[in-house]
């Protein structure tokens, strides 16, 4: 079936979905595969549960005329969210980088739905699946949307920008972050610059940090507007983060509940693209001041007598610095780090785990506990840094004694799942 032909059906819905567990009730089932499953199976069972139609790309699968066969379900899906967001006259906003890329997207929509009906990624559905679905959940009544774009391998931004033809973009930072898909920071940066290549070449715009050099470096000649210093389009200032952060724009102080200053320059972007979209410096204040961060990203847990700042949503070499930064920073007397491995990273993964022992002896951090086999096969003589192989050893050990009255930040790629720590505490 052609995609116009598709498209008229998912018009009678504008739902799609993926997985028979969801709500399927009037969408359009689409029946992807994987290494382990074939959505194909589960066709007959999608439409018994409330969807419209399914696709399938298996002919024996397709027993009656609500299920629909094409040669490719996951290519069909990402051709109708293309033309589906061709169809609308609506300015979409790219967001990709190392850090940072779904907390700046959930800033920027907070900001944005405060003035218009704004769309952004769910979560982090940010690759080949999660951005079509995104554009896909959009409707006539979406007046602006933004799309979060994540790759672990060269052309992959490329890909995500030709089924989304973003009309602006953002990169947040580079980092090491997926070096073995990368292979080194320059591959990383060839990388996310896809998004400026695919912005200039269409000479659409592009929001530019004017204190990120390689932002600015990669943005020459393109339709920039920039933010931060005072010489930015959008002036900025940083006022403080102890824990949370501060800053000011247009004489008016706004009080996130976002640790770090890291988390600056986030906060900074978002303001940036509200005020360029005519969003008002109090919606914009509102906006900010209102969001709440969840899902493991810089919260802040008060469990007895600690304050606990978890983060164990993800980490990188960049991301665990910035992170111990802000610690060290703090004013707080007791100041404690659990950090587990950070993964991806690599030929260099040992010596990446070794700056961060040594970031933690130089700095005014109490005690830390690092955890994996990374970890583990570095070497540090600091007696405040303890080693754990397991999470299990880690556990046996912090069931021998008791944390008291301080700051502890928890920190560790996604794999490590260590906010189980939270139940030890």
């Amino acid at each position: 079936m052609k995609i116009k032909a598709v498209y008229a059906l998912y018009k009678k819905c504008y739902k799609v979905t993926t997985d028979t567990r969801s709500n399927l009730e009037n969408s359009i089932f689409f029946a992807l595969k994987g290494d382990n499953f074939n959505g194909n199976l589960y066709a007959e069972d999608a439409l018994k549960k409330g969807a419209l139609y399914a696709v399938v790309d298996e002919r024996q699968y397709q027993t009656n005329d609500k299920i629909i066969l094409v040669k490719n379900v996951l290519q069909t899906l990402q051709n109708l969210a293309k033309h589906h967001r061709l169809q609308l006259n609506i300015p979409v906003i790219a967001l990709t980088g190392s850090n940072g890329k779904t907390t700046t997207k959930e800033l920027i929509h907070a900001i944005l739905k405060e003035k218009y009906n704004c769309l952004a990624t769910k979560g982090n559905l940010n690759n080949h699946i999660g951005v079509p679905l995104t554009l896909l959940a959009m409707n006539p009544e979406t007046e602006i949307a933004v799309i979060e774009m994540g790759a672990n391998h060269l052309k992959e931004i490329a890909m995500l920008c030709e089924i989304a033809n973003p009309d602006y973009g953002y990169i947040t930072n580079f980092g090491k972050v997926h070096l073995e898909g990368f292979g080194s920071l320059e591959g990383v940066i060839k990388a996310k610059t896809e998004l400026y290549d695919y912005l200039q070449k269409n000479n659409k715009s592009v929001f530019v940090s004017s204190d990120d050099k390689i932002q600015i470096e990669k943005s020459r000649g393109m339709n920039t507007i920039t933010f931060g210093n005072n010489n930015s389009d959008y002036p900025m200032q940083f006022v403080s983060a102890d824990p949370f952060v501060h800053l000011k724009f247009n004489n008016i102080t706004v009080q996130s509940k976002l640790i770090g200053k890291y988390n600056y320059l986030n906060i900074a972007t978002a303001i940036a693209i509200g005020k360029y979209f005519k969003v008002s410096d109090d919606q914009i204040k509102n906006g900010i001041e209102n969001y709440i961060p969840s899902n493991n990203r810089s919260q802040i847990i008060i469990k007895g007598s600690n304050k606990i700042i978890l983060d164990a949503y993800n980490a990188n070499p960049n991301s665990m610095e910035v992170a111990l930064e802000n610690l060290s920073q703090l004013t707080d007397k007791h100041k404690i780090a659990i950090l587990g491995d950070m993964f991806e990273i690599g030929e260099n993964t040992l010596q990446e785990h070794q700056i961060i022992a040594d970031l933690i002896h130089n700095s005014n951090i109490e005690n830390a506990f690092l955890i994996g086999e990374s970890f583990a096969k570095i070497k540090t003589q600091n007696q405040k840094i303890l080693q754990f192989k397991t999470f299990t050893d880690f556990k046996t050990y912090l069931n021998g004694i008791t944390i008291n009255n301080a700051t502890v930040l928890i920190k560790a790629s996604r794999g490590m799942a260590l906010e189980r720590v939270l139940d030890l505490l």
